[in-house]
């Protein structure tokens, strides 16, 4: 009879001895000190047939700032720190203010959130729906707040030790999905990523 109950205990509780919560994603996340890769983006807009397709180079420091490089079409280098998103001219950073570049700016501040490994600033803003576990899992990100109602209709994000896919579907019908790869972790970065982020 105690077997039979040790047995029975170990069935019933062993979803929650299992189970993969938002803290331990977060903690997951965060425990690199650099994550550096390449993205690419497709946006797919009610108006055109095909997705707009762009690509380019990432450098994250979680709790830090993430710096997004943009290779194609065109060349466009974007700084995501806690005191603000900022724009590289050629020569010096500048605010990266107006127009969709600003909506751009948004979307990257918002899942560097979660790229940094921070659930706790997500929930703000979304109610969140973690499944699977440590090496396989999937976030779905409902918005909560009136802001985020009005943008989106749901983010899903993908990952194992790292975020590998971001989908960003939005209200109006249009969305944009970010694929990451050739990931690697703890790596040295080079100097402008290194000036940009220190």
């Amino acid at each position: 009879m105690k077997k039979y109950l040790i047995g029975m205990a170990l069935i019933l509780f062993s979803p929650f001895i299992q189970a993969f919560d938002t803290a331990e994603l977060a903690q997951m996340l965060q425990q690199p000190q650099n994550v550096q890769g390449a993205f690419a983006q497709q946006r797919y807009l009610k108006s055109l047939n095909q997705p707009m397709n762009t690509g380019g180079r990432f450098v994250l420091l979680p709790k830090k700032g993430l710096l997004w490089q943009m290779q194609k079409p065109f060349d466009n280098r974007l700084r995501v720190r806690a005191d603000g998103i900022m724009q590289w001219n050629g020569k010096a950073w500048v605010s990266a203010g107006g127009g969709s570049r600003s909506g751009q700016a948004q979307q990257i501040k918002l899942f560097l959130d979660l790229l940094g490994g921070n659930t706790a600033g997500l929930e703000k803003q979304f109610d969140l729906q973690l499944s699977g576990n440590a090496k396989k899992w999937t976030l779905r990100l409902n918005p909560k707040t009136a802001l985020m109602k009005q943008i989106f209709t749901r983010i899903d994000i993908s990952g194992d030790a790292v975020v590998r896919k971001i989908e960003l579907n939005e209200t109006q019908g249009e969305r944009t999905v970010m694929t990451f790869s050739g990931v690697a972790v703890n790596q040295p970065l080079d100097a402008f990523a290194r000036l940009a982020l220190q």
